[in-house]
């Protein structure tokens, strides 16, 4: 099979390239795609643990560590104390880091519609359920 039909590639390369859309858009905001994913998140479900957070984006824990620690410096999160266990930081979304979401959330949208532009609706759908269903046949093999 040629690489270029391979699934797994499609999907790597769709994955770059959306990143690097996102990251070409989010630069005049000293955003990048990693610390959006990462806030974003944590937005979502503020004051998860760092181990669950990196679960829920993918990346290692160390990547993670990185990417708060960033976000931390730009005042967007900060780290409490985890009552349940004194060694470890639940990270928490600052007001500044939830008005940033706000500003951002938008933008990703704009660059999301661009991608999937030409895809109607139920095509999006589909293309949600197929990922989805392939993420989860992957993680079913860790």
């Amino acid at each position: 099979m040629k690489l270029d039909d391979s699934i797994g590639f499609l999907i790597n390369q769709t994955g770059r390239k959306l990143s690097q859309v996102v990251n070409h858009y989010f630069a005049a905001h000293e955003m990048t795609s990693e610390q959006w994913s990462v806030l974003a998140r944590l937005c979502e479900e503020d004051g998860i643990s760092q181990k669950e957070l990196a679960a829920r984006v993918s990346k290692d824990q160390t990547n993670v560590t990185r990417i708060l620690d960033q976000l931390q410096r730009k005042g967007l999160i900060v780290r409490m104390t985890n009552p349940e266990d004194r060694r470890s930081f639940l990270p928490s979304v600052t007001p500044e880091g939830r008005q940033m979401y706000e500003r951002m959330a938008p933008l990703e949208e704009q660059v999301i519609a661009l991608a999937i532009q030409g895809l109607d609706e139920k095509e999006v759908a589909k293309l949600k359920e197929l990922l989805q269903r392939i993420a989860n046949n992957a993680a079913r093999q860790l």
